[in-house]
């Protein structure tokens, strides 16, 4: 999405901002972006319309002048219709005029709609099944109602820029904006004065001098690339060409001569190399490497996603993480409805996360960043990540700062926590790897069905909880210990009743009166749960959720001394039957208790939450002597 951040620097070069200032920047943000996305709210996740044919190749071939706001030429388009076709829709608005198009050297008849769309109507059907294309031409002042095409100026030279997410592209070409069909490829061709350098998506084929001080630049990808991520900037440019990467590959930059002239912005573009490293370590190699990765700025005072190529408006290190984690979330996978738009901008911010832990902030400042957005999150009792049908016609709620960026990342930061980091990073490497969603579109169910396929988690309950839910919750944490056995009672309320219980294993850290620590993920998966581990020292304190890894607001941990004397029916507790072939049962529980089972060994073989008179399925142990732990009481039983 579009980033527009409030910076807060303290000097030149300063780069580890606070955590609360960090919050005031993406609140900022967020609503930069709402504003913009106003106007475009009408036109949905797919135009029907053209769903009926796929857009394989475009070719741009526009005159442009910075210093006058208008755009001229023509859009080339290749398409395979999916059924035999009378006529063919593009995504076009109706503020610029199309005087003729053109297909196999005739022209077609056309209509311009006021639903900001082209219909052309072909003399004959066309066949379902065979390449096609024809050639729309048009000029025009591009609406300024959304921003997507601007003009400005930067030191008295003029500037021109294009920022198209999520419905503007139509305002400045003919295409097709559906979250369903990229463009295979694109070629941009654009004719300026020759004082001007253009910068665009993919690899730079050629620049032309052409009578009359013009110039031709010749852009051109092949990566497949939704309409949103297409974008140029044209301006008196001083470009920087560099490599990034190992093996390295080309990092280029379009910088304004002011900048070109700053030792702090070249620093903070040179740091780009840094956080490539870092992502292509935890996310797998930057998926455009054929063509390159870099930068042009221009004058909206943010940054977006643009594929290959991020638009900037500053040079804040935080802006140049989030963009660039966008090339593997955003760009090469793209979220298929705006609904899912956490699967971009979600993923992007937790880019973010991964930036000031490793390379940005100290582990101090790191966590009290993440106070602050575990704060801000739960600063509301509900809302859902995943925006409803019902409130795509709504900025806030899809542009929702606190839940689409903040939450989201959150989420992946609690799925990390609840896999491991290895597992959790090789998920999200398979994730954007697989050949069915690789440079195409997913929707949240794609990515709970490739974490399940990568490593065997089913993260139904916690999608329901966490993505589709609301809210957040609020646990009371309860410990006594006796002799080695340190137990803990784990109660939750919930700020919003659309979900009834939030399982999650717990973070406890355990620390000893002469200084020992222990930690302990319990697995939380119903109210009031009794937990029980073996201590090998004096407990002086316990701390929950002690590196803020899940979401809760507002928890308490309180030594309790008669922990457990009420749930548990001293006279009446026993194991039933035993021996025992398939199941046991216990009498005198009165609540869910935690329980383990150890073998004559001494090793753990099964553990789980004692429902009140429900079985305990022993039935896959193999016959011998075993020890019942539960609570701080021990039972022996024979299984037969």
């Amino acid at each position: 999405m579009k980033k527009i951040y409030i910076l807060f620097l303290i000097g030149f070069g300063f780069q580890i901002i606070s955590a609360q200032d960090q919050n005031i920047d993406m609140k900022g943000l967020r609503n930069k972006e709402m504003k913009s996305f106003a106007a475009k709210m009408n036109a949905g996740n797919i135009n029907p319309n053209t769903l009926n044919y796929d857009l394989q190749y475009q070719r741009m071939d526009l005159s442009l002048n910075p210093a006058v706001y208008n755009v001229a030429g023509s859009v080339t388009s290749h398409f395979k219709p999916n059924q035999a076709m009378s006529s063919i829709y593009f995504d076009l608005s109706n503020t610029l005029t199309v005087s003729s198009v053109q297909y196999h050297g005739t022209s077609l008849s056309f209509q311009q709609l006021a639903t900001k769309e082209i219909k052309i109507d072909f003399q004959t059907p066309i066949s379902a099944n065979v390449l096609d294309s024809l050639t729309i031409n048009y000029s025009g002042a591009p609406s300024t109602a959304n921003n997507s095409f601007s003009t400005s100026s930067q030191n008295g030279t003029a500037v021109m820029a294009t920022l198209s997410e999520p419905y503007g592209a139509q305002d400045w070409f003919p295409t097709k904006q559906s979250l369903n069909d990229k463009i295979d490829r694109f070629d941009i061709k654009i004719t300026t004065p020759s004082q001007y350098n253009v910068a665009s998506n993919g690899m730079l084929m050629s620049e032309t001098s052409l009578p009359g001080n013009q110039k031709l630049t010749f852009w051109r990808t092949q990566y497949p690339t939704a309409a949103y991520l297409v974008a140029l900037s044209i301006t008196n440019f001083t470009k920087l060409t560099d490599t990034i990467g190992s093996p390295p590959f080309p990092f280029i930059n379009y910088v304004y001569p002011s900048t070109a002239g700053s030792v702090s912005s070249l620093a903070d573009i040179q740091w780009t190399k840094d956080i490539m490293i870092t992502f292509e370590n935890y996310f797998g190699l930057y998926p455009f490497r054929n063509e390159k990765y870099g930068h042009m700025q221009f004058m909206y005072g943010g940054g977006m996603e643009h594929q290959t190529m991020s638009s900037m408006g500053s040079w804040d290190r935080g802006l140049i993480a989030h963009e660039l984690a966008h090339q593997w979330f955003g760009d090469k996978i793209t979220c298929g409805a705006w609904n899912d738009i956490w699967l971009n901008e979600g993923f992007a911010t937790f880019g973010q996360h991964l930036a000031y832990e490793q390379l940005l902030m100290t582990n101090s400042q790191f966590m009290n960043y993440l106070i602050s957005e575990k704060d801000y999150i739960t600063s509301v009792p509900g809302g859902s990540v995943y925006v409803a049908d019902a409130n795509l016609g709504s900025v806030g709620s899809i542009f929702n700062g606190r839940l689409s960026y903040s939450k989201g990342a959150y989420v992946l930061r609690m799925m990390k926590w609840i896999l491991g980091d290895t597992p959790f990073y090789n998920a999200i490497k398979d994730y954007h790897a697989r050949p069915e969603l690789a440079y195409k579109y997913a929707v949240t169910a794609d990515f709970k069905n490739s974490v399940l396929t990568s490593t065997g988690k089913d993260f139904t309950e916690f999608f329901n909880d966490w993505i589709y839910g609301q809210g957040y919750p609020t646990y009371d944490i309860r410990w006594k210990q006796t002799g080695s056995t340190l137990t803990l009672k784990a109660a939750q309320t919930q700020s919003h009743p659309s979900v009834s219980f939030f399982e999650m294993p717990l973070p406890v850290k355990v620390n000893g009166t002469g200084g020992q620590v222990a930690y302990f993920s319990l697995n939380n998966t119903t109210n009031s749960q009794y937990f029980t581990e073996v201590i090998g020292f004096p407990v002086a304190s316990v701390q929950f959720n002690y590196e803020y890894q899940i979401l809760e607001n507002n928890s308490s941990v309180v030594q309790d001394a008669t922990l457990g004397l009420e749930e548990i029916d001293l006279e009446n507790f026993g194991l039933y039957p035993n021996p025992a072939k398939s199941e046991i049962f216990l009498k005198g529980i009165k609540k869910p208790f935690s329980y383990k089972i150890f073998s004559a060994d001494a090793r753990l073989v099964k553990s789980g939450v004692y429902q009140q008179s429900k079985p305990i399925i022993i039935s896959n142990l193999s016959p011998g002597i075993y020890m019942f732990q539960i609570g701080d009481r021990n039972l022996k039983f024979v299984k037969e």
